[in-house]
């Protein structure tokens, strides 16, 4: 168990051999601006300032989500690798240039505002990963992929609960 995931194991990545137009098509979710990255270093941020608001429990649960995220985006990382292309920090690797900028990480600090900002990277998440079903032809790659779907669902789920707590007080 990494995190807050979903309860069924991630597929291997055994046998993933080179392939350009998959690498095109995952790298925005490894290190763009709606990247498993900028989800990292969002719930890290805010589960920090949850600490500091004395909201603990919150801080928890996005630390959970944030070791999740990163799991995905260890996957993506050993899978672009394995597809032939080097897993620069960029918004398309193997490219080095257009490297990864922290100004897509929503910096909100009054608790509301930073769940619905999780929210709202979960949804995109959801939906871009949704879309690389879509045009992707590598069967076990979609596998993949269409488990990490399941956590980020997971995720959102819990921010909805987040968010609802969070109204009641």
């Amino acid at each position: 168990m990494y995190g807050l995931s979903a309860d069924a194991p991630y597929p291997g990545t055994e046998g993933i051999t080179q392939d350009r137009e998959s690498v095109r098509i995952i790298s925005p979710a490894y290190a763009d601006r709606g990247s498993e990255l900028t989800a990292i270093l969002q719930y890290v941020f805010h589960a920090t300032v949850f600490s500091g608001l004395q909201m603990k429990q919150y801080s928890r649960l996005l630390t959970e989500i944030a070791v999740s995220e990163m799991h995905h985006l260890d996957i993506l990382g050993g899978m672009l690798y394995q597809m032939g292309a080097l897993p620069v920090f960029t918004s398309c690797p193997p490219r080095l240039f257009d490297f990864y900028s922290t100004a897509a990480v929503c910096y909100s600090c009054e608790p509301e505002k930073m769940i619905r900002d999780d929210i709202r990277g979960e949804q995109e998440a959801i939906r871009q990963y949704q879309s690389m079903l879509r045009r992707l032809c590598n069967e076990q790659i979609s596998v993949i992929i269409s488990r990490i779907i399941r956590d980020e669902e997971l995720h959102l789920q819990t921010l909805h609960s987040i968010m609802r707590e969070i109204k009641t007080r």
